[in-house]
């Protein structure tokens, strides 16, 4: 089995998520000589309402720099073996991100589309349960409260 190239990203400044898919493509298709037959991809979004459905201005995501990138290396490499992913691309905001600004894009490319589904979606699901980051809502009233119980350290 063969080591998935993986790409991950904390993104202060936000970022066009399809000008970065495509700036990916190209990197890989320079390292494979082309591109796998499968890909799948997401792209997240702030909500506009928050946990109570209060209207959101923002949602602020702190981390512990060199950590939280351990972390989510791992939890791309773990998804990447389990699935027979041949790369993986996280790019992920920190910060204060407005609502429905990109928060999170996670692509992943595989040699069958069941693979990079897969991949895909648990890396998505790890990446909501097991990353480290602090989550304070901002909301259109000008409070603000952190979110409880949404990281696992």
């Amino acid at each position: 089995m063969v080591k998935a190239q993986l790409s991950i990203q904390l993104k202060p400044d936000s970022f066009q998520p399809l000008q970065a898919l495509a700036e990916w493509h190209q990197i890989l298709g320079a390292k494979l000589g082309s591109l796998p037959a499968a890909e799948s991809n997401f792209i997240g979004r702030v909500r506009p309402s928050g946990l109570n459905d209060a209207p959101l201005e923002a949602l602020e995501l702190e981390h512990y720099p060199g950590m939280c990138e351990a972390q989510l290396h791992q939890l791309a490499a773990t998804a990447a073996a389990s699935n027979n992913a041949i790369a993986v691309l996280v790019w992920h905001r920190v910060g204060k991100v407005l609502a429905s600004d990109v928060i999170v894009l996670v692509a992943v490319v595989a040699n069958h589309r069941r693979q990079a589904q897969r991949c895909c979606q648990e890396l998505l699901e790890a990446l909501k349960h097991e990353a480290p980051f602090w989550k304070k809502e901002w909301l259109a009233d000008g409070s603000n409260s952190w979110v409880q119980g949404n990281t696992p350290f």
